[in-house]
């Protein structure tokens, strides 16, 4: 009886593959048009329906500094994570995770001001993590994954 179970089910797996398949698509790199930053990573990948965002800065435009206040960066880096998620056709609902990279913690309150205003009622799962000094003087540093759908 145990020898008629087992092939029953070996019969029913034959035609359940037991690797996922992969999309025949490749990752397509992501970049806001006019970069000029030779940077040797891209804006985002977007790998099936998933992107990947790079790390983003809130630099102002104008002298690639950091704005006078901790708000305007954080309004900054968010308007960016923004146009890039735009660049491959998504908003920021399409985010489910998002990381924060402060220099200094005491400017949480700062940031979930602004924060606050690019989400509805369920924003992304998040992680607010006191880093040190960031790259240029920068306040925070945001990586985010997004899911298209």
């Amino acid at each position: 009886m145990a020898l008629g179970i087992i092939a029953g089910m070996i019969l029913a797996l034959a035609g359940t593959p037991l690797i996922a398949e992969q999309s025949s698509t490749s990752p397509q790199v992501i970049n806001l048009p006019g970069r000029s930053v030779a940077a040797p990573f891209s804006d985002a990948v977007l790998a099936g329906n998933t992107l990947y965002l790079a790390g983003r800065l809130g630099l102002d435009p104008e002298t690639q500094r950091p704005p006078a206040t901790a708000v305007q960066e954080a309004r900054n880096v968010l308007d960016g994570i923004q146009a890039v998620l735009s660049e491959a056709d998504m908003t920021m609902d399409d985010l489910v995770s998002v990381q924060v990279f402060c220099s200094d913690v005491s400017m949480y309150s700062d940031f979930n001001q602004v924060y606050r205003e690019y989400f509805d009622d369920d924003p992304p799962a998040r992680a607010f993590i006191g880093s040190g000094t960031l790259l240029f003087g920068a306040r925070f540093e945001v990586v985010g994954i997004a899911v298209k759908g």
